[in-house]
């Protein structure tokens, strides 16, 4: 079948066509070429010959001039258009006319500095090395002394470089380009950081009398070049005018078909992605299929061979037609499955966002995304991943039933007709910063009139004060020089993540083997112990979790169940910034536990069970937004029925109704039929008790029925959980968390990960009213929090127009939420609430 057969029959397919919301076609562009520049070294004009160059791009052209003129750059073009050639023709002319330059690479993955590292060596001859943490010890020298053009990665450069720069005087005294590719990556903590590491790289290079010239490329964002200025802190020139040949490009929005219309429930994102990659295979369509968790990944690895076009799928040690690729595997793997997938060997891969960024996988004929990405530079990476040259492609987003999804199913201008999401990073946020002068601190003294990036030296004195009063730093003539024995870099993570992970290692036919890793802050809830782990749809159980040692043990099983982590929250306020009516923000500490595992079936989905977990506590100080609920709108919702967070009221009588009825059953659960222990049986109304409360105008007579001995009956703990979840009745305030949580990212331009709720239905301690919290998921907060402050009756009428549109009857999981299989979904409280709010 050829591609544009393929195409025909996604227009025809009566499984598809119907589904799909947005069909949009970018025609296919001739290349702006330009003639390559006479003033070229001669080695180079031959390395270009070789490898089929006979002219640039015009933005490789523009690059070049401005590279010349000694402006510092950020090249800001799409997909596969040549920014690498861009920036390495500058940095090689000038490397090869000055014998004694050095240029420093930076890129956000290891993979990624890999794989530029395969492509200078096979075309240029100017000596390049890796330098990060998989560099062995015996050939770290070498590379220092004899590299000129050294690829590595903020990380490295924080921990194993600036520290030690008396190492490498050599290197930083004929720095003359620092490259930063992949720019739009640098968002939020992570850019925040790297931020401070340039601010670190730039202090040194001075030192030893360099000023280097800045190179930096973006995927398509709303602000390249102003978040290229706030990450180097100096003029620049932007370059976003794409001169590159294109291929044909349709992009499609595939929205599941409902199967529940009074529920609102679609079909899984996930069995059509199967369905449609057993399609591309069938019409070789070499394919990368993007999922939004490494559980997703696993879960679509597993149900693939079950088709006759999967081929033979890769179990981590050998090949295969299908392969997963995600954080977690290890380098090799890793490596192994890019080749596959640059020989034409892998015909299908299926990736996390870990393969987003430009590492060369080939020229793939199509996309499929498994949820929305998470923003709009990240989808426009993901589909970019298809189509190379002049070759036709297709990308095909498949939305899920979250919120955002299906708002962008119904709203395909937000990513066709608007202006991408902007970068923000904050260098100064309080924590980082101080993080940061210490390390700069460690690495040269600070003179009494020295300031740091853009911060004046009245700002940094400040900062040096505080830790001279700590005795980490001591003043004297007029400097200010380090004294503490510990190591400041190596206590600085760049990430969000925890600095440390954990090694999974498994048994097998009597021999340990490494297989692959997770951060700390992961593990409790990726491999506590008796947890499903899956790695390339093989599936490990967890034996044992050792968080001091940062050591899970498993074991490979094949088991009917996968595992989810219940988790405990709680939030406490430590300030309080600002507050208005409704609204406040300021600090909190999150307090979460991993307490406890459910079991649930992988077909259908259905829980088998649910175990209790003794793991330890973990506290987040951040900054929250709260929105809280004043005491007349909960009398109003009350008196209108629409109120379901206060506490049930089962009467002065229930004491004795809950002994008469286990009496009645034996003291016996009524499900499992286990006896009573030490902990007495719950008693469970049949039909929930907010089912006869809500809006009766006689509550005696509601609650006589509800408390009906018929209603009643007696279930063990675990067994009254299932029942509690069957019938559950979802909140007014927890669906208005739902929608809150859900639509907060098109505002802030983020991730829905860097966010956290919490809810407190009934008194939070700061007020005592019913409360929600939005909360930044980093240490000290990035500004998500106080933006939705301000953004706060918008975020409200944006949430009750999108739930008013929704074709559900009580609740589904793109608006509110689901309630229980036969209970409440809350969409009528989630609507009084917000109509309340907004006024």
């Amino acid at each position: 079948m050829s591609f544009d057969d393929f195409l025909h029959h996604l227009r025809q397919d009566g499984l598809t066509a119907p589904n799909v919301s947005h069909w949009q076609v970018f025609p296919a562009r001739a290349a702006d070429l330009r003639p390559l520049p006479p003033e070229l070294p001669r080695p180079l004009f031959e390395s270009l010959a070789k490898s089929g160059i006979q002219a640039l791009y015009s933005h490789q052209a523009e690059a070049w001039d401005a590279a010349q003129r000694g402006e510092n750059i950020v090249l800001a073009t799409g997909t596969a258009s040549g920014k690498t050639l861009a920036y390495n023709l500058p940095v090689l002319a000038t490397l090869t006319e000055n014998p004694l330059a050095r240029a420093l690479y930076l890129y956000p993955t290891k993979a990624l500095a890999q794989d530029q590292f395969s492509a200078i060596s096979e075309q240029f001859s100017v000596p390049a090395a890796i330098y990060d943490g998989d560099t062995p010890t015996s050939q770290r020298k070498a590379v220092r002394e004899k590299a000129r053009i050294i690829l590595s990665n903020p990380d490295m450069l924080h921990t194993g470089i600036l520290p030690h720069h008396t190492n490498w005087s050599e290197f930083f005294r004929n720095l003359r380009f620092v490259v930063v590719d992949e720019l739009h990556i640098y968002r939020g903590v992570f850019g925040s950081h790297v931020a401070n590491v340039l601010r670190r790289l730039k202090r040194i290079a001075a030192f030893y009398g360099a000023t280097p010239q800045f190179i930096l490329t973006s995927a398509t964002i709303g602000n390249p070049a102003e978040m290229a200025r706030r990450l180097i802190e100096a003029p620049l020139t932007l370059l976003e005018r794409d001169g590159s040949a294109r291929g044909e490009k349709h992009f499609l929005i595939y929205n599941p078909p409902v199967v529940d219309e009074a529920l609102g429930l679609r079909k899984s994102s996930v069995q059509d992605a199967v369905r449609l990659g057993k399609e591309l295979l069938a019409a070789d369509v070499q394919t990368v299929v993007f999922a939004r968790s490494r559980r997703s990944v696993e879960f679509l690895l597993s149900y693939l061979p079950q088709h006759p076009f999967s081929g033979k799928v890769g179990e981590g040690r050998g090949g295969g037609a299908i392969r997963g690729y995600r954080s977690g595997y290890l380098p090799a793997h890793r490596r192994e499955i890019e080749q596959g997938l640059r020989s034409g060997e892998v015909r299908l891969v299926v990736a996390t966002n870990a393969l987003e960024l430009g590492i060369d996988i080939g020229g793939l004929g199509a996309a499929l995304l498994v949820g929305y990405p998470g923003s709009v530079a990240s989808t426009y990476q993901q589909a970019g991943r298809a189509g190379r040259g002049d070759a036709p492609a297709v990308s095909i987003l498949l939305a899920s039933p979250a919120p955002l999804d299906q708002f962008l199913a119904h709203h395909p201008e937000y990513l066709f007709g608007r202006s991408p999401e902007q970068g923000l990073i904050n260098p100064d946020h309080l924590l980082i910063l101080l993080n940061h002068i210490r390390c700069a601190l460690f690495e040269l003294p600070f003179g009494v009139n020295e300031g740091f990036g853009s911060l004046p030296a009245e700002t940094v004195q400040e900062y040096l004060q505080v830790l001279s009063a700590g005795g980490e730093a001591h003043e004297a003539l007029e400097k200010t020089f380090w004294m503490s024995e510990a190591y400041p870099a190596a206590a600085v993570s760049l990430r969000s993540a925890s600095p440390e992970n954990v090694v999974l290692q498994t048994e097998e036919e009597d021999r340990a083997r490494l297989l692959g890793e997770v951060d700390r802050e992961s593990a409790p809830w990726m491999v506590h112990p008796k947890a499903v782990y899956l790695h390339e749809a093989q599936q490990y159980y967890v034996q044992e979790l050792d968080l001091e040692a940062g050591r899970a043990t498993l074991i490979p099983v094949a088991l009917d169940y996968f595992t989810e982590p219940l988790k405990e929250t709680s939030v406490t306020v430590l300030s309080v910034v600002a507050e208005a009516p409704q609204k406040a923000w300021g600090e909190i500490q999150v307090t979460s536990q991993v307490t406890g595992f459910r079991k649930r079936a992988w077909v259908g989905g259905e829980i088998l069970g649910q175990e209790p977990l003794d793991l330890p506590p973990s506290d987040l100080q951040t900054t929250g937004y709260w929105l809280s609920i004043s005491e007349e709108t909960v009398e109003s919702l009350s008196r209108a029925g629409l109120w379901t967070n206060s506490p049930n009221e089962y009467g002065p009588e229930w004491p004795k109704i809950r002994e008469r009825v286990r009496t009645r059953d034996g003291f016996r659960c009524q499900v499992c039929g286990a006896a009573e222990g030490q902990r007495q049986h719950d008693v469970h109304h049949k039909t929930p008790f907010r089912f006869f409360m809500r809006a009766s105008e006689y509550p005696e007579k509601a609650r006589a029925a509800a408390n009906n001995l018929s209603n009643l009956t007696t279930l063990c703990h675990e067994c009254h959980k299932k029942a509690e979840t069957n019938v559950r009745v979802r909140s007014g305030l927890a669906g208005l968390g739902y929608v809150l949580a859900s639509l907060a990212p098109l505002f802030l331009m983020c991730d829905s990960d860097d966010l956290g709720l919490h809810i407190e239905p009934e008194a939070f301690a700061i007020n005592g009213l019913p409360s929600l919290v939005l909360y930044d998921q980093v240490p000290a907060g990035i500004g998500f929090s106080e933006r939705l402050f301000e953004l706060h009756q918008e975020l409200l009428a944006r949430g009750l127009e999108h739930v008013r549109a929704c074709p559900c009857e009580d609740g589904c999981p793109s608006c509110v939420g689901p309630g229980g299989e036969n209970g409440l979904g809350g969409k009528a409280e989630t609507l009084a609430l917000l109509k309340q709010l907004v006024g």
